[in-house]
């Protein structure tokens, strides 16, 4: 397959008054074109901070961002690039200008980006979108604060779709919706990528959501991956204590059957200027004096499976 994505040791580093926060600290992945990839862990792991590092919404401190072959990690995005990377946010609402109409908002990147032979064509494209995410005709005139969560996320589906890209990151964009609401959207989404062949990064807290939407997952935990490989087997394998945690929070309609649940215990580790070793070793309950004093490294512990853990090993008796 076509790799339409490739990051290499990414990083991105925030000045603040007590030193250097690593939001993201050297992650690398790769998407292939037409598939998802979900990107999961607690909130502050840098999850949404590498979304928009990779569609160069903010510059990153290190690393490469491949797109298509092409180099664009110092490229100014715009013209066709800037088309071809779109994003989803996770609130509806902050993310629309209560001072457009729905018509006004989806119209705006049409005539900015000129996606259009002449003028007359842009309401039968403002509609098309309305009708292809599932707004009524009647909400153009409307404004954002009039319509409810779910339209509003439908409207920034439309606008991402608006310029015809190829890359969509989806920044937790039913987290905010109603569970009901969630599945239209999920549905929705899933739906898009079929038809306009569409990839997706998928970032999420939730690992239910992701496992429905993704076919590799990525595991974050403070700007660092623990774990990633193809959806299925995460599920089926998972080897990182903290995908463990993840994933026994996970609610299951089983309720005769007693579900074992993994707490994570101990104090979260300061992003900014942290020290050697793991840094989910302060919370987990296998750590040994290694774990503190030398950071592990991700490591491909079975075919396509990859693990940051030093006794990875020996916790699963592989």
């Amino acid at each position: 397959m076509h790799k339409l994505l490739e990051v290499i040791d990414l990083k991105k580093y925030f000045v603040t008054k007590n030193g250097l926060l690593h939001a993201v600290d050297g992650v690398s992945f790769s998407v292939e074109e037409g598939k998802t990839l979900g990107v999961v862990g607690e909130s502050g792991c840098g999850k949404s901070t590498l979304g928009r590092l990779v569609i160069r919404l903010i510059d990153a401190t290190d690393g490469k961002i491949i797109y298509e072959g092409q180099d664009i990690t110092k490229t100014e995005c715009k013209g066709s690039l800037r088309r071809e990377m779109q994003i989803i946010f996770q609130d509806p609402f902050s993310s629309l200008n209560p001072r457009m109409s729905v018509y006004q908002i989806i119209e705006e990147p049409i005539r900015i980006h000129k996606m259009y032979k002449n003028k007359a064509e842009i309401p039968s494209k403002v509609n098309e979108l309305m009708a292809r995410v599932g707004l009524a005709a009647k909400y153009a005139d409307s404004y954002p604060h009039e319509l409810d969560g779910g339209r509003r996320q439908r409207i920034g589906i439309a606008r991402a779709l608006a310029l015809n890209p190829k890359f969509i990151v989806c920044d937790e964009p039913v987290s905010a919706l109603d569970v009901s609401i969630q599945a239209q959207i999920l549905n929705l989404l899933m739906d898009l990528q079929e038809d306009r062949k569409l990839t997706y990064m998928f970032i999420s807290h939730d690992l239910s959501v992701v496992k429905h939407v993704s076919d590799e997952i990525m595991v974050m935990y403070l700007g660092l991956v623990v774990e990633k490989c193809k959806t299925d087997e995460l599920f089926e394998h998972t080897l990182h204590p903290y995908s463990k945690a993840l994933l026994s929070a996970v609610p299951e309609p089983k309720v005769k059957k007693k579900k074992e649940m993994k707490l994570i215990q101990g104090e979260i580790t300061s992003p900014i200027d942290p020290k050697p070793g793991c840094r989910f070793a302060p919370r987990c309950t296998y750590a040994r004096q290694t774990c503190h004093q030398v950071t592990p490294e991700l490591k491909e512990i079975m075919p396509g499976h990859f693990v940051s853990c030093h006794f990875v090993n020996e916790i699963n008796s592989i």
